[in-house]
């Protein structure tokens, strides 16, 4: 009755938002209320449960798209984003550039988060979909699904080396594993599938972001490499953090104030404060002092919706995870006598779509797992970065509406739901099940 009733919940929220047209905000603490109500939260926390889901994603989203909005902002109107998609429509042509956005988004997405380099690089994608007057997706899904293939996958990032670290996998190794199979994954699953929802579904410039003022009382544009420097800054500052989480993980490092101190600076809403302030004081030979404060909060006020909504579906998901959904998905699996892999690979799919975060499925996939791991004998090295991979192919599976991430990637493209099911969670769920079967693959190879 419990899985019944959660999956009931995913259908009711879908047909208000979808066929009855009710506002997603609303639908979302509407849906979530009722979850509580009919699979036994006590009443006297469902608020807190409500409340908990929400405020604990925005306090991830909330500061970094709101920091990421303003920068993104002072980019495009100081004709920044202009200059870099101009270089690099000259470097590699029209048709190449989705391609080339797509490949330096998988190295920004080395270090830094998901949700960080999506923003980050947001203003750059409209802006070249924009120049060439075409659908936004052909750029922005190649893009994303980078940054999602290297935040599931490849370490430094927090899900893999959680993983790795419970199930006694050599980090150096998972590194390789994860970039062989990360990169042919996304070529497929996000690329090839970008260029193909492109012409699928022709989805103009948000308006959010067409609305920007024009470029016309602008003194001068910066350089190219000032541009660079404002997006590579984030980068680096986030590698401080999470480099120096892998090499303490490893024992490579040890704890100390110094450390700290540059970990500090790596936190992704520092290296994003750290980041304004520099675009702020590298475009001021654009724009006076009064047009900067003017830009900075014309940025937030589109980007409230996106924020909203995506705490709102955090708290749709915390409600599912309160409710004890995916602790029943994972007893009924865990038991089942699959292949390891296979078991690893559908228990945190399961886990995935009953509660909505990637990475608490991977987590708990993971630790469910580690005793069966640590029993079992004649695993390989090999074996044991496949499962992890496997592991992150669930829990990158069919992204829905319990996932803060759907909400965040349909307001920033201004989607409606049914879109977004049709190209967002199709590519998640591409991106999740390609990499299960290549890890498959190099399992049974060596």
């Amino acid at each position: 009755m419990l899985l019944l009733s959660g999956g009931a919940m995913v259908g009711i929220l879908m047909l208000l938002v979808i066929v009855v047209r009710m506002h997603a905000f609303i639908a979302l603490i509407l849906v979530s209320f009722v979850t509580a109500l009919v699979t036994g939260v006590d009443t006297d926390k469902i608020v807190s449960v409500m409340l908990s889901g929400f405020g604990g994603t925005l306090a991830a989203v909330a500061l970094l798209v709101g920091l990421g909005g303003m920068i993104g902002k002072l980019l495009d109107a100081s004709g920044g984003a202009d200059v870099l998609s101009k270089r690099l429509l000259d470097l590699f042509g029209e048709q190449r550039a989705p391609f080339a956005l797509g490949v330096a988004s998988l190295l920004f997405g080395f270090p830094i988060f998901f949700d960080a380099g999506l923003i980050v690089m947001m203003p750059v994608l409209l802006t070249v979909a924009r120049k060439l007057g075409k659908s936004t997706l052909p750029f922005v899904l190649p893009a994303a699904g980078a940054f999602a293939v290297m935040h599931a996958f490849v370490p430094p990032h927090p899900g893999p080396v959680a993983a790795a670290d419970l199930l006694g996998v050599n980090m150096g190794m998972l590194l390789l594993v994860g970039l062989l199979v990360a990169i042919p994954t996304w070529f497929f699953g996000a690329y090839l599938f970008g260029l193909y929802a492109g012409t699928k579904y022709p989805l103009p410039v948000p308006t959010w972001f067409s609305a920007t003022c024009s470029h016309s009382d602008v003194k001068s544009r910066p350089s190219f490499w000032r541009v660079i420097l404002i997006l590579i800054t984030p980068l680096v500052l986030i590698s401080l953090d999470t480099v120096a989480n892998t090499l303490l993980t490893a024992g490579v490092l040890e704890q100390s104030t110094w450390v700290s101190n540059l970990r500090l600076l790596g936190k992704t809403p520092v290296a994003l404060m750290i980041t304004l302030l520099l675009t702020l004081w590298l475009l001021r030979a654009q724009f006076s002092r009064m047009q900067l404060e003017s830009l900075c909060n014309d940025a937030l006020g589109p980007l409230c919706a996106v924020i909203l909504i995506t705490g709102a579906g955090g708290m749709f998901g915390g409600v599912l995870r309160a409710s004890g959904i995916g602790d029943a998905l994972a007893g009924m699996l865990a038991e089942t006598g699959l292949p390891i892999i296979v078991a690893a690979f559908i228990l945190s799919s399961c886990i995935r779509v009953a509660q909505g975060s990637a990475t608490v499925a991977l987590t708990t996939t993971a630790a469910l797992l580690a005793p069966v791991v640590a029993a079992q004998t004649g695993l390989s090295a090999m074996d044991l970065c496949c499962i992890v991979i496997a592991i992150a192919g669930g829990a990158t599976v069919l992204s829905h509406v319990n996932d803060s991430g759907f909400w965040l990637v349909s307001r920033l493209l201004n989607m409606d739901e049914k879109t977004t099911l049709k190209t967002w969670t199709v590519m998640e769920t591409l991106l999740g099940s390609l990499a299960f079967l290549f890890a498959g693959v190099l399992s049974w190879l060596f």
